[in-house]
């Protein structure tokens, strides 16, 4: 496998990532669309505990949707390889975790999934787009990377909070969840948090001074 010369798939790449770039769209759209009406006409707290996210028309839809991607999804993870480039722990842990998290939380349609999914929806738009341009080999500047993994980080916070606010409002009875998977919920969210913020040191910042370094 060592041996083997690297495939450059880039008409493939293009394809991939443009797909999963205009899905990733379509749902920030929907569910955002969604999750902000919910948010401006019943608050914060409903937008949060209310389980009707599983169950609207539009909605149940792209939960159901972003659920099934997560298995697809792993195809990042074969052209990384086939193509010879760096796998980091990042990149597959990441992947795994959230198939799995998802797969578990979906069918007990938890609190703060709405969220949780709209979230993630935006930044792989955004993400997925930036691939399918660099594969098709556009020169993006390197502060839109910088931008998504911001992103990234950012909405690993948000998820904490998240988490927090259906666990407190969960003991009032107010937010349909229970106690182990908000603790799984809440560690993924933290380790992903740790991850991308070693992530964007390595890639951006340390990158930068040992460029100076050498100048």
């Amino acid at each position: 496998m060592n041996k083997r010369a690297k495939f450059e798939l880039r008409k493939p790449l293009v394809l991939w990532s443009l797909s999963l770039a205009v899905f990733s769209i379509f749902g920030a759209l929907r569910t955002g669309a969604y999750m902000l009406y919910i948010l401006m006409t019943k608050g914060l707290k409903q937008s949060v505990c209310d389980q009707s996210f599983y169950n609207g028309p539009v909605s149940k839809f792209w939960a159901y949707a972003f659920v099934l991607s997560k298995a697809p999804e792993l195809g990042d993870t074969i052209f990384i390889i086939l193509r010879k480039q760096k796998l980091i722990f990042l990149h597959w842990y990441h992947h795994i975790t959230v198939l799995l998290y998802s797969w578990y939380s979906y069918k007990d349609m938890v609190a703060g999934g709405g969220w949780f999914m709209t979230m993630n929806y935006g930044v792989h738009a955004v993400m997925y787009s930036y691939y399918a341009l660099r594969a098709a080999g556009f020169r993006v500047s390197r502060k839109i990377a910088m931008f998504i993994t911001l992103s990234q980080i950012t909405q690993m916070l948000i998820g904490c909070v998240v988490n927090y606010l259906v666990f407190s409002w969960m003991q009032q009875g107010q937010c349909h969840s229970h106690v182990q998977n908000i603790i799984w919920s809440s560690l993924m969210y933290l380790s992903y948090f740790v991850l991308f913020c070693h992530f964007f040191f390595e890639a951006y910042i340390g990158k930068t001074r040992k460029a100076r370094k050498a100048d």
